[in-house]
């Protein structure tokens, strides 16, 4: 099933407030569309690996959301919604008719709002250890939010320190972990405090009953609670695996190629 070195396209499409989004395509034009979104404060490249193990007749996407990566953005809105219009602006640049839609973490909820932007276009969305944090992606109170928001603000490295531990099982290579922290503590401001305020302020909840096409989360067993499958097992296809931490497309690209695979493009 795998391709190594595949021939990748770097190419860019503009949007309005100064928004150029950067992104990598390979794979025949016309054939099944995989489109990929990275998490927050992480960039394309993080799928660079994953592609090359994919089918060689998949169209692969990988995407810089603004601010991230190569893609550079003066805008004002750092919402879900509106990194779904990024993903969009690709997909209509690629004239693409038909795709799957997969987002790892904060792409994940990115991955939603394009399969509720685009409900003709994305027949399916995939959550690479996305969605069932109850702690991060369902809506949260003013309170909550205001909380969360001053730890980043008073102390942003000691913010993204306790991201990374979170997503991490125990037994992690500390490298590994150092690894993640400095290249998310890195990430290009105020863009990344902002972006991760929208995520707080997204309201899942509601995007999930107005997404239609189904849902299907690839989710770290050790990290995934009861209290998440409870909640959401009716409506999002939880599949619990063992890759490795949150960031598991970077440390396990053959397997997560093997995943997205075998989901199909529908």
């Amino acid at each position: 099933m795998t391709e190594t070195s595949r021939s990748k396209k770097h190419l860019g499409v503009r949007r309005a407030d100064h928004t150029t989004i950067r992104y990598t395509a390979s794979g025949p034009v016309g054939g099944p569309t995989l489109a990929l979104i990275h998490g927050w404060a992480c960039d394309r490249g993080d799928f660079d690996a994953v592609t090359d193990h994919l089918p060689k007749n998949h169209r692969v996407l990988a995407i810089d959301l603004a601010e991230h990566g190569e893609s550079r953005s003066t805008r004002k809105l750092w919402t879900m919604e509106e990194f779904a219009r990024d993903v969009a602006a690709v997909l209509e640049a690629e004239s693409v008719d038909k795709a799957v839609v997969a987002g790892h973490s904060l792409g994940g909820a990115v991955a939603v709002e394009v399969g509720r932007l685009l409900p003709d276009t994305v027949s399916r969305v995939v959550a690479l250890d996305a969605l069932h944090y109850l702690s991060l992606f369902p809506a949260m109170s003013e309170e909550q939010v205001e909380a969360m928001l001053r730890l980043f603000q008073e102390d942003f490295a000691a913010g993204v320190r306790g991201l990374v531990e979170g997503g991490s099982p125990a037994g992690t290579d500390p490298a590994l972990k150092e690894t993640y922290f400095e290249k998310m503590v890195a990430v290009r401001q105020p863009a990344g405090l902002r972006s991760l305020e929208g995520l707080m302020r997204w309201d899942m909840d509601a995007a999930l009953r107005e997404t239609k096409q189904p849902i299907t989360v690839f989710a770290i067993r050790d990290l995934v609670t009861q209290e998440a499958i409870d909640r959401y097992g009716d409506r999002l296809d939880i599949v619990l695996i063992e890759l490795g931490s949150h960031h598991f497309p970077v440390e396990a690209p053959e397997g997560t190629a093997r995943l997205l695979a075998d989901v199909g493009t529908d």
